[in-house]
């Protein structure tokens, strides 16, 4: 199911974050969950229905996310909507991810059956900290965590919590 979150404007200068939730971690794993947050806080969400030979399964993984196979199966778009959806959404930003390495595997894996190429480019996050907010980043992103009460490990919600420790990362004095 499609969700989208209006939330307060963001800060200037904050980018548009997206996490993707898959089937597993291995070669063969694929997207399942999409989701995304704009600058102005406004977010993006959706299941993945796995194509036919998308049939990798990691028990774990869905622990992790806490999304059976059957509901990305019953309740996703299609590749092609979703890939349409994000090139529309997302055209001509630069995107940034925490995970980048298994990110933009997973997303080349969604475009590709699609048969469409991105209008976007991927990034990782790491790029837009400096030494010293990369060395505090695990510290602040539990604290945020917190904060939010953030109750599901899911796409939007992570994508949220990342851009709200950048933000707090650029808003905090060192300590």
């Amino acid at each position: 199911m499609d969700t989208a979150r209006a939330t307060p404007s963001s800060p200037i200068g904050l980018p548009t974050v997206l996490d993707i939730e898959a089937s597993g971690f291995g070669r063969d794993s694929y997207p399942i969950e999409i989701g995304y947050v704009l600058p102005d806080g406004s977010s993006y969400c959706t299941l993945v229905r796995p194509e036919a030979h998308w049939t990798h399964w990691d028990p774990q993984a869905q622990q992790l996310h806490g999304i059976a196979r059957e509901a990305a199966v019953l309740h996703g778009r299609s590749a092609r909507d979703i890939a349409r959806h994000l090139n529309l959404s997302l055209h001509g930003q630069t995107i940034y991810t925490d995970g980048w390495a298994h990110d933009y595997s997973w997303l080349g894996a969604l475009f590709n059956a699609a048969n469409l190429s991105p209008s976007f480019q991927i990034e990782n996050l790491r790029a837009l900290l400096s030494d010293s907010e990369a060395a505090r980043w695990h510290q602040i992103k539990d604290q945020v965590a917190g904060e939010l009460s953030l109750r599901r490990h899911r796409a939007s919600a992570d994508a949220w919590l990342l851009q709200m420790t950048l933000r707090r990362l650029r808003t905090a004095k060192p300590g």
